[in-house]
């Protein structure tokens, strides 16, 4: 039988929801916190969606220094890599609650049409990572003079 998944820790990355198993195994380190078994990393919660010229993620980068996150893109996939550093010194038998994901995380999103690499802008606001990356306009047309020499 598997325990139901909080808000918070998908809020938070802190858990990756396999679609054929419903949960992935996860076991606590010795400090207390989630991990993935199998790679140390827990998969990062993320919203995708387009504009007519966009495709826009979103993902809560709260408590990551930008130094510390690392992204890169491909005219078809996107990648985000980071580590959410706990700095507190709290004995484990001192929690009542201890939903917050600390350690590290990441995401690669296939994206659903090809896009400009080098035209991306990411902004952080809040805690919110906003990624907007240029679509490719395959149907963009122009015409070409020739020159007579």
């Amino acid at each position: 039988m598997s325990k139901k998944i909080g808000f918070f820790q998908r809020l938070t990355g802190g858990v990756d929801v396999n679609p054929e198993e419903g949960e992935k195994e996860l076991k606590k380190t010795q400090n207390n916190n989630w991990i993935e078994e199998e790679n140390d990393e827990a998969e990062l919660a993320i919203d995708v969606y387009q504009t007519p010229s966009h495709i826009i993620l979103q993902t809560m980068v709260a408590g990551v220094k930008p130094e510390n996150l690392e992204i890169s893109i491909t005219r078809t996939m996107f990648s985000i890599k980071g580590e959410r550093g706990d700095t507190r010194i709290i004995c484990g038998d001192d929690y009542f609650a201890q939903e917050l994901y600390w350690g590290k995380f990441s995401r690669s999103v296939l994206l659903p049409q090809e896009v400009e690499p080098e035209e991306t802008e990411a902004t952080e606001k809040h805690g919110l990572l906003t990624v907007k990356l240029r679509k490719i306009d395959k149907e963009k047309k122009s015409s070409v003079k020739v020159k007579s020499l």
